[in-house]
């Protein structure tokens, strides 16, 4: 079992160079961002590219949902995902996960998981194919 997780993980990971912190202070910026279209709307409002804080965000009733990320001119790495607790259970993480991967592989980048959810995520994604 442990060496079927390694093989995926392999996949998954195409290049780990360096290490990210779990999360970042916020940023004190004016938030812009770019609507990624095309998915299911979860529970709320669509998923957003905020740039000014390198992060996809999901926001429901005042509460926001985001995934980190560093982004190059040839990879998306997902660094940390946090889903307050009033968000738990209805799969806003997983719509994050889907939003990420759909914008990083529709601009042809490289996608690098580091956050174990983002993995996890992955992992269920390609064992359901």
């Amino acid at each position: 079992m442990a060496d079927s997780h390694a093989h995926t993980d392999a996949k998954i990971d195409e290049a780990l160079e360096e290490t990210f912190p779990a999360s970042d202070p916020p940023a004190n910026t004016v938030e812009t961002g770019i609507l990624i279209s095309g998915l299911p709307p979860a529970a709320g409002g669509p998923v957003v590219d905020n740039q000014t804080k390198s992060r996809f965000e999901l926001s429901v009733n005042g509460e926001t949902a985001f995934i980190s990320y560093k982004r190059t001119s040839d990879s998306l790495s997902l660094i940390h995902t946090e889903v307050p607790a009033a968000l738990r259970g209805l799969h806003v993480g997983e719509t994050l996960a889907e939003a990420a991967l759909q914008s990083g592989r529709s601009a042809g980048l490289r996608i690098i998981a580091i956050c174990p959810f983002v993995r996890a995520y992955m992992r269920k994604q390609s064992h359901g194919r």
